[in-house]
């Protein structure tokens, strides 16, 4: 198919999605999302290995999102000067780089370098964001993007189960999950060259012009815009609660419950079937009923309680953890500097083995639940609401902007949850992060007006004529 025949077939306009123009998409956001969410249980424990603290383990999840936050606007600028297909590409070849420098690591000066490389190239998502809004109407925008959510969902099943299996094969060897995430990540490199069709088209390329895209003063007076600046706003201010969640999941449960790598997965395959019910089934369904503001509304308040509940686990560990064999997990082959042979000491605390059971497990599969069905609606809704909100001619830009936002959020909230973490205990990260989201439900009721979606603001192009 021709470019002009795309063209004008995106022109028509209908209210069904068209679920053979988001397929291949689907299928490679999949692909490269199975690499990350291998390594995503055991990111934090793999860091405790080279005897990390939660404060280095938070400066190390900062990484990634430091780096994107410089990356992911130049990138959706690009693509919306270049087209989607090459930049998609570049940042799916930055990903492959990071892995296999994770898969090599050998100390954790390797780990920071890993994430910095797939970090800088990070606007997967966003350029991923972009071909979707570039094929689906307005009334089809949020299930699109609720689709790529559903990919997430889908390598949060499959990923961590490939992650245990990993681990099962090799002996619990850290390197060998980051390895197979690496050749995943290049498979989708290759998909996305033989699949993907670009899908804008040459003469809508380079309309605006990209400098008001990249700049931080474009970003800032984007927050001052009607509509869409409560919108980037919030997007900020509630992954800041959200991402610190994700960071420092894996060190509350080993805290809390005993769980190692293994355990953890189990965790993360239970999150990702919500996830894909809730993104792949029903968010068409109940943003056409209810809209995206109703929606948000949704996803802050269930993530409110979630966090609370993650907060309020019980201390037991599960039935089959040992204390020893966590330690000798955590340690075995890598020696700490200046010790031989390794530690078996760590630098969070592990519960004892004398009274095991399954309270706490259960209590903290309860607590993920509303956390699920928040996380999977709200983030959907921001963004499609802003495109809505949006001029058509500069979505790509704008998501850019939102992902940007997104990554100083994950960049700031590791760092400051694994210090909380680190000085008041395990508990604290997500308790303020339950309080601060129920105080952004209260303002996001206030603050987001159900105004008609229509005649958006120019926002980019009255940032590039302030510059």
């Amino acid at each position: 198919m021709t470019i002009e025949s795309r063209a004008a077939s995106a022109a028509l306009v209908t209210d069904r999605l068209e679920f053979r123009r988001i397929l291949p998409v689907f299928v490679i956001v999949f692909i490269d999302l199975l690499g990350l969410t291998i390594i995503i249980p055991l990111m934090p424990l793999y860091a405790t290995s080279f005897g990390a603290s939660a404060f280095l383990i938070g400066l190390l999840g900062a990484a990634y999102p430091v780096m994107q936050f410089i990356g992911a606007p130049v990138l959706g600028r690009l693509s919306d000067r270049f087209g989607r297909k090459p930049i998609l590409m570049i940042s799916q070849i930055g990903t492959f780089a990071g892995f296999l420098v994770l898969g090599l690591a050998n100390g954790l000066w390797l780990l920071f370098l890993a994430r910095a490389l797939d970090g800088i190239s990070g606007a997967n998502i966003s350029t991923a964001q972009a071909v979707i809004t570039d094929v689906t109407s307005p009334k089809t925008r949020t299930q699109g993007l609720g689709l790529l959510g559903a990919a997430f969902g889908l390598g949060f099943i499959l990923g961590p189960v490939i992650a245990f299996v990993s681990l099962a094969l090799s002996g619990n060897n850290y390197h060998v999950p980051a390895l197979v995430a690496a050749g995943f990540s290049l498979a989708s490199v290759f998909l996305t060259y033989f699949l993907l069709d670009e899908t804008l088209p040459a003469e809508q390329r380079g309309k605006v012009s990209g400098k008001a895209g990249v700049t931080l003063g474009a970003m800032l007076r984007a927050l001052h815009m009607p509509q869409v600046g409560i919108l980037l706003a919030l997007m900020f201010a509630q992954q800041i609660a959200f991402g610190g969640f994700q960071q420092l999941l894996s060190l509350f449960t080993l805290n809390r419950l005993g769980l190692d790598a293994s355990g953890n997965a189990v965790i993360f395959v239970y999150v990702g079937v919500i996830i894909v019910t809730v993104q792949g089934g029903f968010i068409g369904r109940w943003s056409r009923r209810f809209g995206e503001r109703r929606l948000i509304y949704l996803g802050l308040g269930l993530l409110a309680l979630g966090l609370t509940m993650t907060a309020l686990t019980p201390t037991q560990p599960v039935p089959w953890y040992s204390r020893q064999a966590v330690q000798s997990e955590l340690t075995a082959g890598r020696s700490l500097p200046g010790e031989t042979p390794p530690t078996q000491s760590l630098p969070v605390g592990l519960p004892s083995d004398a009274s095991t059971g399954w309270l706490g497990l259960a209590f903290i599969l309860l607590a993920m639940a509303p956390v699920a069905v928040g996380g999977g609606v709200l983030q959907p809704s921001i963004n499609s609401l802003i495109t809505k909100r949006s001029d058509p001619s500069q979505a790509g830009g704008m998501l850019g902007i939102s992902a940007a936002f997104l990554s100083g959020a994950n960049a700031v909230a590791p760092v400051v949850g694994g210090a909380i973490f680190q000085a008041l205990g395990s508990r604290a990260p997500f308790l303020l992060g339950g309080a601060l989201l129920a105080v952004l439900f209260v303002i996001a009721l206030r603050a987001i007006r159900p105004e008609a979606e229509g005649s958006p603001p120019t926002i980019l192009a009255q940032a590039a004529a302030a510059e």
